[in-house]
């Protein structure tokens, strides 16, 4: 229980930096458990993900956006949309500049776009784990320059280093209220989203070229029953569609005698399994669905 002169506080962050720049990973470690699919492909995030911070004195809504970026196509464009829709109403910016990488022009246009939002600002040099102390004090001192923040702070959300200093001052700045979301919440991802994003990280993982921008994923179908195997388990079975855009990609998703969709099933089912609590039975299907990054009605049939 907070003390009678010490007010709960509760509201928005939203993280905003160019592609890779280690937001997810950052919103998975302050949550405390995975809400977002992680790659090492940019553009991973292609929608706005709530992770939620239960304190004692505080909630904290963390809002990972996709990658800030110049579209080279629709859904590029829809991208970038999602991002400034997210900070034109949230209490707190937090802008994530890596620190094994300089600071280019990705970095510059987004604080660009960060000199019209009214919330204050905190810098995050992030994946301090993969620089040297060297690199980290100059990417310090580069990006305070970009624009006029709070706070900058360097983390590793890997290592979790300064992962609960960072969640104390965004608490701090946050206005009093009262919790936004239930105590046992920590996401507002529907399910049947969350498992198709657990499809996709797999395969990211799996397949080369240029198959990864191209690729999206549904969830066709989701039946729950009691599991043979267990008397008081539940078996879901899951059917999932793998879209990519030109026939040469199949192939490459499937793999030689399927070897690559199985792959990508056993990985993505481990997740589900533990996101679920139950058994699942995984069904996996590659289809076609040409150029769908540019056509308006594919890019709503498939929740972009």
């Amino acid at each position: 229980m907070n003390s009678p002169d010490e007010q709960h506080r509760s509201g928005f962050a939203c993280l905003v930096g160019r592609p890779n720049a280690g937001k997810t990973t950052l919103t998975n470690a302050l949550v405390g458990e995975k809400v977002g699919i992680v790659s090492n492909r940019p553009q991973t995030t292609r929608h706005a993900i709530r992770g939620v911070v239960h304190r004692p004195g505080g909630q904290l809504v963390l809002v990972d956006t996709p990658g800030l970026h110049k579209p080279k196509s629709l859904l590029g464009q829809r991208l970038n949309d999602v991002v400034r829709d997210t900070l034109s109403d949230v209490d707190v910016v937090v802008f994530c500049v890596p620190a094994d990488q300089p600071v280019g022009a990705g970095d510059r246009f987004i604080a660009r776009q960060l000199r019209e939002v009214r919330a204050p600002v905190v810098v995050v040099v992030t994946k301090t784990d993969a620089a040297s102390k060297k690199q980290v004090t100059e990417q310090l001192v580069a990006a305070s320059s970009l624009v006029e923040a709070a706070e900058v702070v360097p983390v590793s959300a890997v290592r979790g280093d300064q992962v609960e200093l960072l969640e104390d001052l965004l608490v701090g700045m946050l206005p009093e209220g009262p919790p936004l979301y239930p105590e046992e919440q920590t996401t507002d991802e529907d399910v049947e989203r969350q498992l198709a994003e657990l499809v996709r990280e797999a395969a990211l993982e799996k397949v080369r070229q240029e198959v990864p921008h191209s690729l999206a994923v549904t969830i066709e179908e989701m039946i729950r029953r009691p599991d043979p195997k267990r008397g008081d388990g539940e078996l879901v079975e899951v059917h999932a569609l793998l879209h990519c855009e030109r026939a040469s990609q199949k192939p490459m998703l499937l793999g030689r005698g399927g070897e690559i969709i199985k792959a990508i099933g056993s990985e993505a089912r481990v997740g589900m399994e533990t996101l679920l609590g139950a058994r699942v039975h995984l069904d996996l299907h590659v289809t076609v669905l040409g150029e769908w990054q540019d056509d308006p009605k594919k890019l709503n049939r498939l929740g972009y």
